[in-house]
């Protein structure tokens, strides 16, 4: 397994038209495809195809999923609206868990102002944590994207360039040791993966149950509650 291409797709956050990331994310699945170690390919939101009438796994795109599920580590450019990530790039993340577990995600903030997306990422953090993707240290941001491409649609600014491959070099680090950690020591079974129902109401509990504190007889001990109801207590792990 290790003698194979490391597969690191890239997703762009947006299905906005006319955004600027649409560039960058260009330029970030080019500088990917130049490492001979390397498989990737860009995902576009609107390819997936996803209901908005339902939330969720329930609504999985099946090549999504298995593009997530195949992946050693994932890029996301999205550029920042509001001082947030956009809502199609949560709405696209929350159909997967267990595809994403114990792999890396690098992170490239796209925006017209100076400060290149850092409050989206600092925003999308606990969301990727939550999922079970680990971001990497380093990230990259493209601050005043109008003016960092030319008149021919090339990326000019050889600042970003340097600060693209610094995250995508880190990533790929992170990408080939997780790999191996996943391939030589088994993930403990959790929720991630396995399907559990409230007793009390029925409702899925799975990676959405909440996971809380409980105190009985001076031991305090965490557990997994039923996030509708607050019943079915269930130890992790």
């Amino acid at each position: 397994m290790a003698d194979r291409p490391l597969r690191i797709p890239v997703l762009r956050g947006t299905v906005r038209q006319g955004a600027r990331s649409a560039q960058v994310a260009r330029v970030v699945a080019a500088r990917l495809a130049e490492r001979p170690d390397v498989e990737t390919h860009l995902i576009e939101l609107e390819a997936l195809g996803l209901t908005s009438d339902d939330e969720g796994t329930s609504i999985k795109d099946p090549a999504f999923s298995l593009l997530m599920d195949r992946a050693d580590g994932l890029v996301i450019v999205s550029p920042e609206y509001n001082h947030g990530y956009p809502a199609s790039l949560k709405h696209a993340l929350d159909t997967n868990y267990a595809e994403y577990v114990h792999k890396p995600v690098g992170l490239v903030g796209v925006s017209t102002g100076v400060l290149g997306g850092a409050r989206m990422i600092e925003n999308l953090l606990p969301v990727l944590r939550g999922i079970g993707l680990v971001p990497i240290q380093r990230d990259a941001t493209v601050g005043n994207v109008a003016e960092a491409f030319d008149d021919e649609g090339n990326l000019s600014d050889e600042g970003v360039l340097r600060r693209l491959d610094g995250m995508l070099g880190e990533l790929r680090w992170m990408a080939a040791t997780l790999r191996d950690g996943r391939e030589a020591i088994p993930a403990q079974s959790d929720l991630s993966r396995a399907h559990l129902d409230c007793q009390n109401c029925d409702s899925p509990m799975n990676h959405h149950a909440t996971l809380i504190d409980e105190e009985e007889g001076g031991t305090i001990t965490r557990v997994h509650a039923c996030p509708m109801c607050g019943g079915s207590r269930v130890a992790p792990g």
